[in-house]
């Protein structure tokens, strides 16, 4: 795609990123984990990947790289950071944008328009850009990531994945020599995730460095030229593609990364350790609801009938837009809908269920209200019991921050406060909303044991997800969504694992690369 605009312009013999012993602390410790003594290099035309721990740096350093430490999040940098030559401490944050594109974990925080256009358009127009050529590098990047069908939409009423592709076409079309992009397929379907590796095999081609701090590896291992590994703020290990490649999962487990091979995922046998029907039900009849946009209302949710067993772990799944988080919703009493849900034989009114029920949040910020992480969790307990709150915080590797501000924490440890807190209310109902985005496999397979705890005391829970790993570390029962209706519900016995696998592997899935 030709939008080549400042990829050229201010060319050096080094590396387009380069990062020379580089420390950096936040202002006022409330902004996540800071770096100590990095050095790191991205050519044109590789990929880095930043791995490693929650909490461990890798926001931190996309951050050093795209300018927004420390001249929007404030903080002493030491050591140099420099993209294209340009010392980007100093460099005023406008330049280092002429020269950098971002993509974030969650895209609407990065938008600034209303529509898709005006989106592709709006870093074209801040560098004062000929309308001619503007509209040349929209069509382009339209074209490049297939959003000729969305161009005259609102960015509100996008799928998840929908406004991934216009963040990475918005950073494409501005021409930047380096990509950086914050763990962008957390919470994303599959085939949202092949046009987000679809998009960083376009970025490697046509020359740009691409910079990606990430927990789910196996739709780019392929791709990665650099890994570098942190642990408490600094490198502790660095590979090369190849060495990445090679290391086993033995090896990835006592580093606490995720696979690097979604085949490996369905290999060990489901977390389901009860029988297919366990002690009573839960059960939907003519559950059903709307949007209404003026005259017009579109149906996002039609159960004529289902029947989910009491005190499974019941896996959610289906394509972003599917209707899971509507589910969700409606089932937390959040959305008028129509219909009963009825719990063991009894009824559940709106009311009731809203009372009864906890929601974790695919976005942690939007339900963290205290002065402190212990705060948060004995805010959601009926009784609150300091000693009870201590332990579900050590049980996350949380306690050593219960006396921070929840919004000091890293983006993984924010999701496990939240969880915290599900856990703590000791609802009858728990729903979790991709609970595992910003989560390592050692913080994953925590939470997945604490859902198991959970499920012994009769919770019913649901999670919504995206993530193999995590369905069959904690999962035993699967309802997978399709245009607002349940297409499919089983359990996650052999046979549940082989259809399973069939979803992620085949329909619509990521093809496994070699």
């Amino acid at each position: 795609m030709d939008v080549e605009g400042n990829r050229s312009a201010g060319s050096t013999s080094e590396p387009t990123l380069v990062m020379e012993d580089v420390s950096f602390s936040y202002a006022n410790g409330r902004e996540g984990a800071g770096v100590r003594r990095v050095d790191l290099q991205a050519a044109s035309g590789e990929v880095v990947l930043l791995c490693g721990p929650s909490g461990c740096g890798k926001t931190t350093l996309t951050r050093l790289a795209n300018g927004l430490a420390p001249h929007y999040y404030e903080g002493r940098v030491e050591g140099r950071v420099r993209v294209g030559g340009l010392d980007v401490a100093d460099a005023p944050l406008h330049a280092t944008a002429r020269l950098v594109g971002s993509v974030f974990q969650n895209p609407k925080s990065q938008f600034f328009n209303v529509d898709v256009r005006g989106e592709l358009a709006f870093g074209c127009e801040n560098q004062g850009m000929e309308r001619a050529e503007i509209e040349r590098r929209i069509d382009a990047a339209s074209t490049a990531f297939e959003l000729e069908p969305l161009m005259g939409r609102s960015l509100f009423d996008l799928s998840g994945g929908q406004k991934q592709r216009i963040a990475c076409a918005s950073a494409t079309a501005a021409g930047p020599r380096l990509v950086v992009l914050d763990e962008p397929s957390s919470n994303l379907d599959f085939p949202s995730m092949a046009h987000l590796r679809a998009a960083v095999e376009r970025w490697k081609r046509e020359g740009c460095a691409v910079l990606v701090a990430e927990h789910r590896l196996h739709y780019l291992a392929d791709l990665v030229d650099r890994a570098y590994y942190l642990r408490d703020g600094a490198v502790a290990r660095q590979w090369s593609g190849t060495e990445l490649r090679s290391l086993d999962d033995r090896e990835l487990e006592e580093l606490g990364l995720r696979t690097l091979r979604l085949s490996a995922a369905f290999v060990q046998p489901p977390a389901a350790a009860e029988p297919a029907e366990p002690a009573g039900t839960f059960a939907l009849d003519g559950f059903s609801f709307s949007y209404r946009r003026g005259v017009r209302s579109r149906c996002a949710l039609d159960i004529p009938h289902a029947q989910l067993p009491r005190r499974a772990v019941v896996a959610v799944i289906g394509a972003n837009g599917a209707g899971k988080s509507t589910f969700a919703n409606a089932l937390c009493g959040l959305n008028r809908c129509k219909g009963t849900l009825t719990v063991d034989g009894r009824a559940r009114s709106r009311r009731a269920r809203a009372g009864s029920c906890f929601q974790v949040m695919q976005d942690a910020n939007h339900q963290l209200f205290a002065e402190s992480v212990l705060d948060e969790v004995l805010l959601s307990m009926a009784k609150p019991d300091e000693e009870a709150a201590h332990r579900l915080l050590a049980a996350l590797d949380l306690d050593e921050r219960a006396a921070d501000h929840p919004l000091s924490l890293s983006g993984g440890q924010k999701q496990r406060a939240c969880i915290a807190s599900a856990l703590a209310s000791e609802r009858e109902v728990i729903v979790y909303d991709e609970p595992t985005s910003g989560l390592d496999l050692h913080h994953m397979r925590q939470v997945a044991r604490l859902i198991h705890d959970v499920r012994r005391r009769g919770a019913a829970q649901l999670v919504i997800t995206h993530d193999p790993e995590f369905i069959m570390a904690c999962c035993s029962w699967v309802v997978r969504l399709e245009d607002g209706g349940i297409m499919e519900s089983y359990p996650l016995d052999a046979a549940g694992t082989r259809r399973l696998s069939g979803f992620f592997m085949h329909e619509g899935a990521l093809d496994e690369k070699p």
